[in-house]
């Protein structure tokens, strides 16, 4: 990543941008968020890093036309923006060549939730057609494409898929988003994806 230009699209606390400065990358983080924005301009003054951040929606991105070798995001945008903007803005970026990845909840964790007992089931609990928003009152909306959604997505905005990683923990792995999804059900099936895809030169 050394002298690559990066950009965080939903950068929270700016963790991984920071950490990508430190490695001799040139990144930027962006957040709607002031105060997410606010802890990560603390972790890169604590890290002595120089990262520029940017207060606005990875659905209108306010920076110049291949800008950027990578675009990226540990969910953040990719879950809060509307899928169709955030790749072409993703898109419009990146350079030539370049790569847009990102981690995102898959569909099959809102499909098997049970609103009732606030937990994950083993039954499919909600049709997948039609369904890409769910909003479970907590002052968010989660955007769930599904898997051909995105990939017509990736080709509208000149975008090819490189490679899809479905996440499972490791054997005896813990976590600290105890919410989430249990770990147990996270070894039978995917509960988080990785989207690896680049720009047609």
């Amino acid at each position: 990543m050394r002298g690559r230009d990066v950009l965080e699209l939903g950068c929270g606390g700016a963790q991984w941008s920071v950490a990508l400065a430190a490695c001799g990358a040139r990144p930027v983080g962006l957040d709607l968020s002031s105060g997410q924005l606010a802890h990560a301009r603390r972790h890169a003054d604590a890290a002595r890093v120089a990262v520029p951040l940017v207060q606005a929606s990875g659905e209108a991105v306010p920076l110049r036309d291949a800008g950027f070798d990578v675009v990226f995001a540990d969910h953040g945008a990719p879950s809060f923006c509307e899928p169709g903007r955030l790749v072409a803005e993703a898109a419009r970026v990146l350079r030539p060549g370049g790569r847009f990845a990102f981690c995102a909840t898959t569909p099959l964790v809102y499909l098997t939730w049970d609103q009732r007992r606030e937990r994950q089931s083993r039954k499919l609990r909600r049709g997948a057609f039609g369904r890409r928003r769910f909003a479970f009152g907590e002052g968010t909306v989660d955007f769930v494409p599904s898997t051909g959604e995105w990939i017509r997505l990736f080709r509208r905005h000149g975008l090819t898929v490189e490679d899809v990683v479905e996440l499972r923990p490791s054997e005896g792995a813990t976590t600290t988003y105890v919410d989430f999804v249990p770990y147990r059900w996270a070894r039978r099936w995917p509960a988080e994806q990785v989207w690896v895809t680049s720009r047609q030169r």
